[in-house]
């Protein structure tokens, strides 16, 4: 019965699964005639999307084969995840006095645009991860209550699955909306393991499930073969008083060791 917390921000999310690859790293430290050669990488910026952590760390790194990439799983395997694509948009018009038929309200254009993003369907539904996701997220215009605004900035959050490129659908945005459309980012892109690898077929000899993550890693920065999975709850992330059980941290470390004496001995 798990009963022993360790609370804290980051203790779940992802400070046991660092804990857990540590002592995993150590545990194989010292053996010989290792299949592959392990490299320990503990990283920052991944919560920012940063690029003074993963992403800076692999351009001074020799070819990888693969990669364990630490998050809360449940110590299941996430196979896929979304990638992340933000958007800027900015809604024209043309500012007047509110009090006189003047002006052309940009409020009025995005809202227009903002209704499209929320009912709009992508066709290309994946197995793993379903279907893309936009969420509107900030919306900001206006500067006092007696001018009608020529501006409407918004921010669009959008969850791309394995069949979509970000340009294909940077393409089917700007032809359906009216407001100017600024990727934010390029970088943070879906990405996916064949479930016919090693490392995949060892965590299911371990009875381990697999699935596609909606959530966003430094998996995504990864031009190799990389499984997300580590001890906590994916849930417990960001949230008030963040936790994560003593014997998760126990279990994380006991099977990414058979874990790793299936796919390197």
């Amino acid at each position: 019965m798990k009963t022993k917390k360790l609370f804290g921000l980051g203790s779940n999310d992802a400070g046991g699964c660092l804990v857990s690859l540590i002592v995993t790293f150590i545990h194989f430290y010292t053996q010989q005639n290792l299949k592959y050669n392990l490299v320990l990488a503990v990283t920052a910026e991944e919560e920012i999307s940063g690029k003074n952590g993963i992403e800076l760390l692999l351009s001074q790194l020799p070819k990888i084969d693969c990669a364990i990439v630490g998050e809360p799983t449940l110590m299941n395997m996430a196979v896929a995840e979304k990638g992340l694509l933000v958007l800027d948009c900015t809604a024209h018009g043309k500012a007047g006095h509110a009090a006189r038929e003047e002006g052309d309200n940009a409020i009025y254009k995005a809202i227009k645009d903002i209704e499209w993003f929320r009912t709009f369907k992508f066709d290309k539904v994946s197995d793993l991860l379903g279907p893309n996701k936009m969420s509107v997220t900030i919306i900001n215009a206006g500067s006092q209550h007696n001018v009608v605004p020529g501006e409407c900035k918004f921010t669009v959050d959008i969850r791309v699955n394995e069949l979509y490129d970000f340009d294909e659908v940077v393409n089917i945005i700007k032809q359906n909306i009216q407001a100017e459309v600024a990727p934010r980012s390029l970088r943070l892109r879906s990405t996916n393991i064949e479930l016919s690898h090693p490392l995949i077929i060892a965590g299911l000899d371990l009875n381990r499930t697999y699935y596609g993550s909606p959530t966003t890693s430094d998996k995504a920065l990864m031009n190799f073969p990389a499984l997300k999975m580590g001890p906590g709850d994916s849930a417990r992330s960001h949230s008030a008083d963040e936790f994560i059980y003593v014997d998760e941290i126990r279990h994380g470390i006991e099977l990414y060791i058979q874990l790793l004496n299936k796919v390197i001995l």
